[in-house]
């Protein structure tokens, strides 16, 4: 038995009666019936509507109006009351029944999709999206734009912005969601340092170079990105998500660019959470984002505050990299945060002279020989055999704590790092370990600066041994006299302005710095040892072919651009970027020989043009 309720919509000029179960077995039956109810009125609103526009001789199709969480349309799923009439050239919206929060009130996944009914939400929001994929593409339905570029760190930019997006598929009880670009680059910069889409910003190189003031142009789209997100929700308050992230930046011993750019593909991202949102637990596994790198809110994935940049390689000054992981973090109510993350990323090492592992070291005063080092080894099995590894005694330790304010977000965090070296000392047959412990602390902040279309973000870190952690890779540590590896000084900061003139539009402005302090003894031979060493003679460093040593003592940048979203619509998303990046480059102090110092410096002028497309967008 059901109970006719005769709804009347006023701009389309008919009556409908909507069957509503006056007993159902269960509430899952109950929700299903209701979709499929909802599913025929659209269906049936849609017919009309591109009827009444064949009439009056308009040739596009209808389209639904969805709630996107960031804009004010309704959908179907979020209903006016009944007897609402809609206006003019909308479709019409069925009545309140309570179905956009059952997803959320213990509704298994199962009894979701049996409506064809998808969870939507970023990071576990709460909005429910009709997601009738094969009936919105018969009625030629446009779906509204993931993109946002309100955000300080935009994700479709920054990332893939896949949360904004709705379940494509689900297998079992597990959404898939899956998102990505096409992207195009073309990299114009004026001195060579033969990078692809990213720029290594420490090899800008000397005026003795002969690629100092020769320009290399590179067009590449190696940056086409692709990601999925697998989500659960096990129960109402236990939510699992994995997330899958992948480019084209690899670069095997086989590819090159001189028959086919056949570049191959290599992890970014692949992690897996677990979240307990009752007790506000937080549990990441697999690589990702460092804790250490900025956030914009909160500290979970995807959140991080990475500048809206073009270059793949960021920009002087920020903390960041992509690590193996394990994270716990607990949050009071979405507004205080804490976590504890323990990660494992390589060690880099500089000396002034060229020292490999299992190499001696210049002999200190009083001794014939120096100690024998051993730092690092090739990669084996799953590994780079032409890349060496540092033998790290124990991961990275990363602490961080935050708060989420309606002026901005703020966060403080510590890192400890520990690094090893094997030495056979020059009066001994054996060997023994030495460990030195490194580290820093930092804090970030990204807030709205006075309106909500500026925003200014900024961090600093101060420590030793934190170059891994820095886009320009300046060494992290050096050797002592003893053979022990000694972590270099280093402070490194950025600030950034994020501006939106137009919905369509974002522009940025970013500033940083990265500089390293001396770390160097003196040998028994009367010369200084290690890194930032002053004796050298670096006069060939502004002589064309001369021979240059020098040390990178700081490195300064500045950094504009803009994007621009300037197609949209059922068939995805067109997006350009341009940047231009000035960087400067300043090493340590030397001599000409003749008992008068040397400052060498360098500088370099990038520009970028890119054009994406975003299918699922």
């Amino acid at each position: 038995m059901a109970v006719r309720i005769p709804l009347i919509a006023a701009g389309l000029g008919f009556a409908i009666s909507l069957p509503v179960p006056a007993f159902a077995a269960s509430d899952d039956e109950e929700l299903t019936l209701i979709r499929d109810q909802i599913r025929a009125l659209e269906k049936r609103v849609i017919a009309i509507e591109q009827r009444r526009q064949t009439r009056n001789g308009i040739k596009k199709s209808g389209k639904i109006l969805r709630q996107t969480g960031h804009g004010n349309t309704p959908d179907l799923a979020t209903a006016t009351s009944v007897g609402s009439p809609p206006s003019a050239g909308q479709p019409f919206s069925a009545p309140a029944t309570g179905l956009a929060s059952a997803s959320h009130t213990g509704v298994p996944a199962s009894s979701r999709s049996k409506g064809n009914f998808a969870h939507k939400g970023q990071h576990g929001g709460s909005d429910v999206q009709l997601a009738d994929n094969r009936s919105a593409s018969e009625a030629g339905q446009n779906r509204p734009s993931s993109i946002d570029l309100s955000s300080s760190s935009p994700l479709a930019i920054t990332q893939t912005s896949v949360d904004r997006l709705p379940p494509i598929f689900s297998i079992g009880d597990i959404s898939v969601r899956l998102s990505g670009f096409v992207d195009l680059s073309n990299v114009w910069r004026d001195s060579t340092v033969t990078s692809g889409p990213a720029t290594a910003w420490n090899t800008f190189p000397y005026a003795n170079s002969p690629n100092h003031g020769l320009s290399e142009e590179r067009l590449s789209a190696q940056l086409t990105r692709l990601s999925t997100l697998l989500e659960a929700n096990p129960t109402r308050d236990i939510r699992l998500q994995a997330y899958i992230e992948s480019d084209f930046g690899g670069s095997a011993g086989t590819t090159n660019s001189v028959q086919v750019s056949g570049y191959t593909p290599r992890l970014r991202q692949g992690y897996f959470t677990f979240t307990k949102k009752d007790w506000g637990f937080h549990v990441l596994m697999g690589q990702a984002w460092s804790l250490a790198t900025n956030y914009q809110k909160g500290m979970q994935p995807r959140n991080e505050q990475l500048p809206a940049v073009v270059d793949n390689n960021q920009i002087p000054g920020i903390t960041y990299t992509r690590v193996p992981q394990i994270r716990i973090g607990k949050d009071w109510n979405q507004k205080y945060w804490l976590a504890l993350s323990v990660e494992d990323p390589q060690a880099t090492v500089a000396y002034s002279s060229d020292i490999a592992s299992g190499g001696r070291l210049p002999a200190l005063a009083g001794y014939e020989e120096g100690p024998r080092v051993f730092y690092s080894n090739p990669g084996g099995l799953l590994l780079n055999p032409n890349t060496q590894y540092s033998d790290n005694p124990v991961p990275d330790m990363v602490v961080k704590g935050a708060v989420d304010t309606s002026l901005g977000h703020y966060e403080v965090f510590g890192l400890g790092r520990w690094f090893r070296s094997v030495v056979q000392s020059p009066d001994s047959v054996g060997s023994h370990k030495e460990t030195k412990f490194g580290g820093g602390v930092g804090a970030g902040v990204t807030a709205p600066f006075f309106t909500p279309d500026l925003q200014i973000t900024g961090n600093i870190i101060a420590g030793q041994g934190i170059g891994r952690y820095g886009a320009s890779q300046l060494p992290d540590a050096t050797f002592n006299g003893r053979g022990a590896l000694s972590p270099i000084p280093q402070i490194r900061g950025a600030l950034g302005f994020i501006g939106h003139p137009d919905p369509s539009v974002l522009v940025y402005l970013y500033g940083g710095v990265e500089a390293n302090t001396r770390r160097s003894y003196l040998a028994g031979d009367g010369r200084q040892y290690g890194y930032g060493v002053t004796d050298q003679n670096l006069s060939g460093c502004s002589v064309a072919f001369g021979t240059c040593t020098a040390q990178t003592r700081t490195l300064a940048s500045m950094t504009a651009g803009g994007w621009w979203h300037f197609l949209d619509g059922s068939y995805g998303s067109l997006m350009g970027g341009v940047q231009y990046t000035y960087i400067r480059k300043f090493a340590f102090r030397g001599n000409d020989g003749k008992g008068n110092s040397v400052y060498p410096t360098s500088f370099g002028n990038t520009v970028y043009a890119t054009f994406r497309y975003l299918p699922f967008q």
